[in-house]
């Protein structure tokens, strides 16, 4: 729990955060080690930077395998505990929060996510880190994750680009930025055209698997393209719909590239993930996860579905509708 503490109050420094606001910071993360600790026999923290229109701020992830608890808002309510403590744990944390949301359910565990921001956001508006969500992590051993996310927002929706650079270490990481580089380069560009230059700049790299996802909410479409073991797929209440990904390696040797387009159903989740996720997973096995922050939705995935053996991402991204902002994860 101290452990816990000191490196989240280090980041929340490191940020900028004031006085007040890095204090707030520590107390989440006391709260979440402690609810960890006490009541779920242990479990993971993930911390993320996040950033909008020259805001910074912190995510808090606190991922269990625990009884879990049938009734959340319940739990949320000062003076209620089944542990014998205070029952202050959650609502601290809820109350601390820019932004708080939870999923919990009997047997599966639970997930708590926090959100707090150095200063206002621009304009009292919203982040679109309220929107999507992502976990991106190194194997263990490695301080670097080999994978990358970039996510474009554009007026009529968004691109979401996901890149895995073969292995792990410094010259995975090496390649999937460079991918990120051929992104930010060239907002605009179609799926297939982003992926060929992905293709030419990761040339004199290992190579990666790379997959692009462009989402237009007015034309209620997708069109993807991908090269490699980076999974897609589109989540709505009436089914699941994998998305094609081919043969190949970005920057090495790949055939032909193809650009594919599906139909974007309202209200629909875009999932995508490198190989270091397991593709057997299920949604409809959280009852209520779908509806939760797109953050709490990857930690889970992340959570029950990662290989120890590699660098894992999930990226998760509910319908974007913004122009001129665009989100990386480092």
């Amino acid at each position: 729990m101290g452990e816990a503490r000191r490196l989240i109050s280090t980041a929340a420094r490191r940020l900028g955060f004031g006085e007040t606001a890095a204090g707030k910071a520590a107390i989440i993360a006391t709260e979440m080690a402690g609810n960890l600790v006490k009541h779920a026999g242990g479990g993971e923290i993930i911390v993320r930077t996040l950033e909008s229109g020259g805001a910074d701020g912190l995510e808090i992830l606190a991922l269990d395998r625990g009884p879990g608890m049938a009734d959340l808002a319940k739990s949320r309510r000062d003076g209620y505990s089944t542990a014998g403590s205070p029952g202050t744990g959650l609502g601290a944390i809820a109350r601390l929060s820019d932004l708080f949301d939870g999923w919990s359910a009997p047997g599966q565990g639970t997930a708590l996510l926090s959100q707090l921001w150095a200063s206002p956001l621009p304009g009292g508006g919203e982040s679109p880190a309220g929107e999507w969500g992502a976990v991106c992590l190194p194997v263990q051993g490695e301080t670097a994750s080999g994978d990358g996310v970039d996510l474009q927002l554009r007026p009529r929706g968004w691109r979401l680009l996901v890149a895995d650079g073969l292995g792990h270490g410094p010259f995975a990481r090496e390649a999937s930025q460079q991918a990120i580089a051929a992104s930010q380069a060239d907002p605009d560009s179609s799926p297939a055209d982003l992926l060929q230059a992905c293709h030419d700049a990761l040339r004199g790299t290992r190579g990666a698997a790379v997959a692009v996802a462009e989402v237009d909410l007015e034309a209620k479409t997708v069109r993807f393209a991908g090269i490699g073991n980076v999974a897609g797929v589109i989540e709505a209440a009436e089914r699941s719909q994998h998305l094609v990904s081919l043969n190949g390696i970005v920057g090495q040797g790949i055939a032909k590239i193809r650009e594919f387009s599906y139909t974007w159903p309202a209200g629909a989740l875009l999932i995508m993930a490198s190989d270091g996720l397991s593709t057997r997973w299920r949604l409809e096995a959280y009852p209520g996860l779908a509806a939760r922050h797109p953050s709490l939705i990857a930690g889970v995935l992340y959570r029950d579905f990662g290989r120890s053996r590699d660098d894992a991402t999930v990226a998760v991204v509910r319908e974007l509708y913004r122009s001129a902002e665009r989100t990386v994860i480092p």
